[in-house]
């Protein structure tokens, strides 16, 4: 049965549930980072390396949304754990690319296993129909909470 939303005190009970679903996805995230030796940061620049394959770090600034000098820090943790080396560009002297080393690759692969996993354990059992309202209204939800955000700017 579907409740429905008539007072602010409603609205307040769903904010706490997304703040509950954030948290509990927070703590998921740091399980993995315990278990990977990995900062969150360093988290998601290996995701953006698995989506884009090897890319320059000014690539991957622009990527993550941080400057070119975060990135360096980044990349620099990533090559020293392993992850990560510096290759010449192929087309560009002057530039470099971050690419996964094998142990990166494979962190790179935990990582979709396990998006793919949680992505099939939360939501194969919602009906579609819903699942498509559940992430329209997340997806406007996420747009007007970015736009207040940059509003309070």
């Amino acid at each position: 049965m579907v409740k429905y939303i008539h007072h602010m005190t409603d609205l307040t009970v769903v904010l706490d549930r997304v703040l509950l679903l954030s948290t509990l996805v927070q703590a998921d995230l740091a399980r993995f980072e315990r278990d990977e030796g990995l900062t969150t940061s360093r988290v998601h620049l290996l995701w953006v390396l698995g989506q884009a394959g090897p890319s320059t770090q000014q690539a991957l600034a622009v990527a993550l949304d941080v400057t070119p000098r975060n990135v360096t820090g980044l990349v620099d943790g990533l090559v020293t754990s392993g992850h990560v080396t510096r290759e010449p560009h192929p087309a560009d002297r002057r530039a470099t690319l971050v690419t996964p080393t094998e142990k990166g690759r494979r962190a790179i692969a935990d990582l979709v296993r396990s998006h793919e996993d949680l992505a099939q354990r939360l939501f194969d059992e919602v009906p579609r129909e819903r699942l498509a309202v559940f992430a329209e209204v997340l997806e406007e939800t996420a747009a007007r909470f970015a736009r207040l955000m940059e509003e309070a700017r």
